[in-house]
């Protein structure tokens, strides 16, 4: 018995639509294409970094509709109609450093930078969520990223050097 297919060619491009960092772009992706794959060759948004490619390190982290989300992990085609925030839109559109970007600087919070893309993208969701994190909370968020420099104190300090910053202090 044969079974006939509705759509023989599951890997043709389908298009697709996302606003990234305010911005709506419209590209066309195959479904296995990966988000982060998506984002840095369809888009040239070459700030978020593939690392592991199993959603361990956290390198791929961006915001979609505001959740810290392994771009790695989603597809880009499970991503259309939603919101992506990426590292290239965490600053203010006349390119003034986020609070976040000014205290990593200040405080040598970053070496290689690997890394810190996907940090900054997790810390600006805590951020966004807690105003006045404590070193537990900025810890919790940070176990889901892998540095291999910098060994976590300066990001921890800068991540709450940039809440206090946020809050005016």
């Amino acid at each position: 018995m044969s079974i006939s297919n509705p759509n023989p060619d599951l890997t043709a491009a389908r298009p697709i639509t996302l606003v990234v960092n305010g911005k709506t772009c419209n590209g066309h992706a195959e479904p296995r294409v990966n988000l982060v794959d998506f984002l840095r060759g369809e888009l040239h948004l070459t700030g978020t970094h593939v690392g592991c490619e199993h959603g361990v390190c956290g390198a791929c982290t961006v915001l979609v509709d505001g959740v810290s989300t392994r771009g790695c992990l989603m597809l880009a085609v499970q991503a259309d109609g939603t919101n992506i925030s990426t590292i290239e839109g965490l600053s203010d559109p006349d390119g003034a450093f986020h609070p976040l970007q000014k205290a990593f600087h200040e405080l040598h919070a970053l070496q290689c930078g690997f890394c810190t893309p996907g940090i900054l993208m997790s810390a600006a969701e805590l951020l966004a969520s807690n105003s006045d994190p404590g070193e537990d909370a900025v810890r919790e968020v940070l176990s889901g990223h892998l540095c291999r420099c910098t060994g976590y104190t300066n990001i921890v300090t800068a991540i709450l050097r940039a809440a206090a910053i946020m809050r005016g202090e």
